[in-house]
């Protein structure tokens, strides 16, 4: 991806007002529902202000205790100086669950705020598409709707805006990193990067591409004509200039507890993993199919009387798998092997960024694969962590047809995956509206800019999305009216979550097959 000429001057105007239409939006929402987060971003300020830093990672007061990493904690310490100002109450430990309307507002202005370095770092990614696709009209150049794609993305409003959460300045760090990398500005991008790790430790799951790429296009200076690597041309100097940016960065953040030999301590509260496979509602992964089999078998077995109902514990059969869990039939499923399923599923992608390699596409399908794989196999993965995957994703949709069908199949699964987060009443016409405008955007934008080839979706896709509908209006209006809402409350999620499932399943295997038989470019670092 090349760029630079069409961010010019003239069409910074369009991209102004569509970040600060974005920002209205968000403002507007202020007074909307907020989840369990929103106290534990307030106990986090309140615990950073008020105790030393040899307490930080023991404090327990809450429930909610601080499991980000140092950089996340010290930016809460700063956040607390400000909140002192307008309510000085919600920085009291003690004070659990304190939502004051000054609190509320500052929550939401802080992330709000935040949001700038992720419009930064958007206008710096529409900088770096490729502009050889001529359009007369604004409204259907690459730049522009990429950047409604992003600026506008109906998951990353929801989570941060409503649920309540500080993805938006986190994205923005990963896509500025991205940029840079695409701008050839390699230890720019490696720092960033490594800044993003200590602020949230989630952005693991793409480390691997950043490293093999870093090692690939920044350590190793020259290609063959065919595009395999001389192996002669490494850098030693250039190896330990990244080398030198991961120990800073790291002693920065982490050195302070090695001093106090609390490491132990920071790295347990960072990976909790008696917290169990599945979040509190299952993310549709490869592990809600699992689940939803297990349970599917066990209903069978208590039909057929191969099990005692008896021994048969009630949330197996009503509520999500919170802590850890053994399941009935199917074999109980450890981190390890969480661990080697994701490894193993990462692998052809890494393989494919270094023997076949793309430039900064190739970079970017593998992070997308990297952020899918772990989403699909990882151990306790939120639902929210599908974002990590439709993001970037959204810089290769504007580029080839073939990618704009994977993205409008994740992202439309993906983000109905999100509709659960946001269960009141109130809030239930803004999430199908929000979503229903986004989705609609997405489809026509990208089927205008790629009319010319062949269709973005097949019969059967189409189909598959189409029934999110009737999917919706069973779990929102007419599940709540049968006597099963009482025996069996959990169903609506696991259908939501199963469904969704196939989705990404589906938009993940596509892009991986679409990456493994793409031919390697021939050219010596052309990108």
């Amino acid at each position: 991806m090349r760029g630079g000429r069409a961010m010019a001057a003239g069409g910074r105007g369009w991209f102004r007002g569509l970040a600060l239409g974005v920002s209205l939006l968000k403002c507007l929402l202020i007074p909307a529902y907020y989840s369990t987060d929103f106290e534990v971003h307030r106990n986090w300020l309140a615990i950073t202000h008020n105790l030393p830093l040899s307490q930080w990672y023991y404090e327990a007061t809450s429930e909610w205790t601080l499991d980000y990493p140092p950089f996340f904690a010290w930016f809460e310490y700063a956040l607390s100086h400000l909140a002192k100002y307008f309510d000085p109450k919600m920085l009291v430990i003690e004070n659990l669950n304190y939502t004051s309307h000054a609190t509320i507002f500052f929550q939401r202005l802080s992330v709000i705020f935040t949001d700038i370095l992720f419009i930064y770092a958007v206008h710096e990614c529409c900088r770096c598409v490729n502009g050889k696709r001529a359009a007369k009209d604004i409204l259907e150049k690459p730049t522009f709707i990429l950047a409604v794609l992003l600026l506008w993305n109906f998951g990353l409003l929801i989570v941060d805006h409503i649920h309540f959460q500080y993805n938006g300045f986190l994205f923005g760090l990963m896509l500025l990193s991205v940029a840079r990398l695409c701008q050839r500005r390699y230890l720019e991008g490696a720092l960033l990067f490594a800044i993003l790790l200590h602020f949230k430790h989630i952005y693991l799951y793409v480390a691997p591409a950043y490293g093999i790429y870093l090692l690939r296009s920044y350590c190793f200076t020259a290609n063959h004509a065919d595009g395999s690597l001389k192996w002669r041309s490494f850098s030693f100097l250039h190896l330990t200039l990244l080398g030198l940016i991961v120990c800073l960065v790291s002693a920065l953040s982490l050195g302070p507890f090695i001093v106090l030999g609390q490491l132990p301590q920071v790295m347990s509260r960072l990976f909790p993993f008696k917290r169990g496979l599945c979040h509190a509602y299952w993310a549709p992964n490869f592990w809600a199919l699992y689940n939803a089999v297990d349970k599917a078998l066990t209903v069978l077995g208590l039909k057929c009387n191969f099990f005692d109902h008896t021994q048969i514990p009630k949330a197996s059969m009503t509520g999500g798998l919170v802590q850890e869990f053994q399941h009935t039939v199917l074999p109980s499923v450890t981190p390890l092997a969480t661990l080697i399923c994701t490894f193993i599923s990462v692998l052809p992608s890494v393989f494919c960024l270094w023997f076949k390699p793309q430039g900064p596409r190739g970079f970017l399908q593998c992070l997308v694969l990297c952020a899918l794989s772990s989403f699909m196999f990882g151990w306790h993965v939120h639902e929210k962590a599908i974002l990590l995957a439709i993001l970037p994703l959204s810089l290769l949709s504007v580029q080839r047809a073939k990618d704009a069908g994977v993205y409008l199949i994740l992202t439309t699964a993906g983000h109905f995956s999100l509709f659960p987060l946001l269960f009141t009443p109130p809030e239930l016409p803004i999430k199908i509206l929000l979503m229903l405008l986004f989705t609609v955007y997405s489809f026509s934008s990208l089927k205008s800019l790629f009319r010319r080839e062949r269709p973005l979706l097949n019969w059967l896709e189409t189909i598959y999305l189409i029934q999110l509908v009737p999917l919706e209006v069973f779990c929102e209006f007419i599940f709540p009216l049968t006597p099963w809402k009482w025996h069996y409350p959990f169903v609506p999620l696991l259908l939501t979550s199963v469904y969704c499932a196939l989705g990404v399943t589906y938009a993940w295997l596509k892009l991986y097959i679409s990456v493994l038989t793409e031919k390697a470019s021939v050219r010596q670092k052309a990108e």
